[in-house]
């Protein structure tokens, strides 16, 4: 199973970073970009470890909660599409299009 991150997903990704530097804690942000790729890479063995996401009810749209935020991914045959993180309090919507990188 391979592992896709969006376009979308590197600049939350990001901006996890940058809000947690302008807090003058940037450890903090370093440490939650960190945690949330090693838990991004658990999907490789497990794809369906992630609860279907609310908004959506569908099996092939799915989340991983690491607090507070939603990691946001679309389960495919041989591939999973990482495509937000963002807080949980959010409401989701997904982006039109994406290019992808695997991670």
């Amino acid at each position: 199973m391979k592992i896709f991150i969006s376009d979308s997903a590197f600049d939350d990704l990001e901006k996890i970073k940058e809000y947690y530097e302008e807090q003058e804690v940037s450890h903090i942000g370093h440490n939650f970009v960190v945690q949330i790729i090693e838990h991004i890479e658990t999907l490789v063995d497990n794809p369906k470890i992630g609860r279907m996401v609310p908004e959506f009810n569908s099996d092939k749209i799915r989340e991983l909660i690491h607090v507070p935020f939603r990691v946001v991914y679309i389960l495919e045959m041989k591939a999973i599409h990482v495509v937000r993180v963002w807080r949980s309090e959010r409401l989701l919507k997904l982006p039109e299009s994406s290019n992808d990188d695997e991670i």
